[in-house]
């Protein structure tokens, strides 16, 4: 976990998990994020079932693919 002025950045790795404790794993750590702060999560396959209850709860996301069966997605808080 990195600390700055703009809020910390929280790391989770979900690779070695299977559905849907991925899901489950980063619906719990986003519970934890302060108003600034990013959870940066590293998986296997890019989570779309995941995207409708991080919008219910407020939360923007971004997605990048890093190659064959990795994506790095990214959480804060909705602005």
């Amino acid at each position: 976990m990195d600390q700055t002025s703009e809020g910390r950045t929280v790391n989770l790795d979900v690779s070695g998990f299977e559905p849907p404790e991925p899901m489950v794993l980063i619906l719990e750590a986003v519970t934890k994020l302060g108003p600034k702060d990013r959870l940066v999560v590293e998986h296997f396959r890019e989570p779309v079932p995941l995207y409708a209850h991080l919008e219910a709860a407020g939360f923007a996301h971004q997605i990048e693919k890093l190659g064959e069966n990795r994506w790095r997605l990214t959480i804060r808080k909705a602005a």
